[in-house]
C-alpha cells in the first residue's frame, strides 16, 4: 500500500514517499533538500510517458541553450547555443546569455527563442542557423509571431513592447516600433488567430492588442484589459488543442484564461514560482516549471501538474522554461501548415 503525502515550501515541492508494508512495518523516503543531489533512475521517475517518444523544448541555463530532450531516455535530441551552432557574430554571442523563452513555430521547423541578456533569434531546426537575430531592450521575456512574420517581444524589466521586421538579408535585425507597455512586468505574448488579436499579461492585468498587419510600418493598439485574478503573471501559453484557452501563471496560482469569455477559472491549489506550463494529447501529462527558489529561478526538474512529481529531472541542468514538443501544439495562434515569412 503506497501513502503520498505531499508538502511545498517556497524553495520547491518537496515529497515525502511512505511505503506501509502490511507484514514489515513502515519504511521512509525523506524528502530532498534543494541543495542535494536530487538525481534518480529511469525505473524510479513515474510512470507518466506513454507514447513512444516524449520531447521537451527548454529554455535551459546552465550552458545558454535552448534544448531539445528525450525524456525517455534522458538524451539530448537537439542543443542550441549562440556561440557555436550558428551565424551569429561571436560579438553577438553574449545576447543569447540566459535565455527565457523557446517557442515551435511554422509548423514546428523553426524555433522562436528569447534571452535575459536581451537577444531574440528565429532558428531553423534543421540547420541550427538563426534565420533572423537581433538585440532587444532590458530583460527580453517572451517573442511571438504576427500574421505576417514580424515578431513581437515583452521586456519584463523595461516594461517595453516592441516589434521587430522580420528581414532576414539584412543582420542582426533591429527594432521598428515600441512602446512602453501599459502595465509593469509584461513576461508573456501570444497570438490569438481566431480573434485576430495579441495577448500580454502584465502585473495587475491582461490586454489585447490589435495589430495594423503593416510589414515594414507596424504597430500594436490596445483593444481591451481585464484585470487579474492574482497579481504578477508569468506563462501564458495556450491550453492545448483549444482555440480559446490560455494557461496563465501568477505569483502564486496556476490559472485558465477564457479569451472568448474573459474569465479565469483556477487550475491548481495555491503553488508559487510557477514559470512555465504545458499541456498536450492523450499520454501527455500537463507539466510545470517551478523555481527553486526567489533568487534561483531556474530548476533541474520538470513536473506533473496532477500529482507534482517529476517527468524529467537531471542534475546540474537550470531549466527557466520547459514546453513539450508536439507536432500540432498550437492551434491557437498558427495555422496548420504554417510556413516561414519574412519582410524583407
Amino acid at each position: 500500500m503506497l501513502i503520498f503525502l505531499k508538502t511545498q515550501t517556497i524553495k520547491g515541492m518537496r515529497y515525502l514517499l511512505i511505503s506501509l508494508l502490511l507484514v514489515t512495518g513502515l519504511a521512509c523516503r525523506k524528502a530532498t533538500d534543494n541543495t542535494t543531489d536530487r538525481s534518480e533512475t529511469k525505473a524510479e521517475l513515474p510512470a507518466a510517458v506513454t507514447t513512444a517518444d516524449q520531447y521537451l523544448l527548454c529554455a535551459e541555463q546552465s550552458q545558454n541553450r535552448i534544448s531539445i530532450i528525450d525524456i525517455t531516455n534522458s538524451t539530448f535530441f537537439w542543443d542550441w547555443k549562440a556561440a557555436v551552432n550558428n551565424n551569429i557574430p561571436t560579438g553577438d554571442a553574449g545576447w543569447y546569455n540566459l535565455p527565457a523563452e523557446a517557442k515551435r513555430v511554422y509548423n514546428g521547423l523553426y524555433v522562436l527563442m528569447t534571452a535575459s541578456d536581451a537577444g531574440i533569434a528565429l532558428i531553423r531546426q534543421s540547420s541550427k542557423k538563426a534565420v533572423f537575430f537581433a538585440k532587444g531592450i532590458g530583460n527580453m521575456h517572451s517573442a511571438e509571431l504576427l500574421p505576417d512574420g514580424n515578431i513581437v517581444a515583452v521586456s519584463s524589466d523595461s516594461n517595453y513592447i516592441m516589434i521587430f521586421r522580420t528581414d532576414t538579408a539584412s543582420l542582426p535585425g533591429s527594432i521598428t516600433w515600441k512602446k512602453k507597455f501599459p502595465d509593469t512586468a509584461p513576461h508573456n505574448v501570444v497570438w490569438d488567430r481566431t480573434r485576430n488579436v495579441l495577448w500580454s499579461a502584465g502585473q495587475h492585468k491582461i490586454y489585447s492588442f490589435t495589430y495594423n498587419n503593416s510589414c515594414t510600418s507596424p504597430s500594436l493598439t490596445v483593444s481591451d484589459s481585464f484585470a487579474l485574478p492574482a497579481a504578477n503573471a508569468h506563462d501564458l501559453f495556450p491550453v492545448y488543442g483549444s482555440t480559446d484557452s490560455l494557461w496563465l501563471t501568477t505569483g502564486g496560482k496556476i490559472w485558465k484564461f477564457s479569451a472568448a469569455t474573459h474569465t479565469f477559472t483556477s487550475a491548481i491549489a495555491t503553488i508559487t514560482g510557477v514559470k512555465s506550463i504545458s499541456s498536450g494529447p492523450a499520454g501527455y501529462p500537463t507539466v510545470y516549471l517551478q523555481s527553486i527558489s526567489d533568487t534561483e529561478w531556474w530548476n533541474d526538474e520538470v513536473q506533473n501538474l496532477a500529482n507534482g512529481l517529476p517527468v524529467f529531472q537531471m542534475t546540474g541542468l537550470k531549466i527557466y522554461k520547459a514546453r513539450w514538443k508536439i507536432s500540432d501544439d498550437n492551434t491557437f495562434s498558427y495555422p496548420a501548415g504554417d510556413t516561414l515569412k519574412t519582410c524583407e
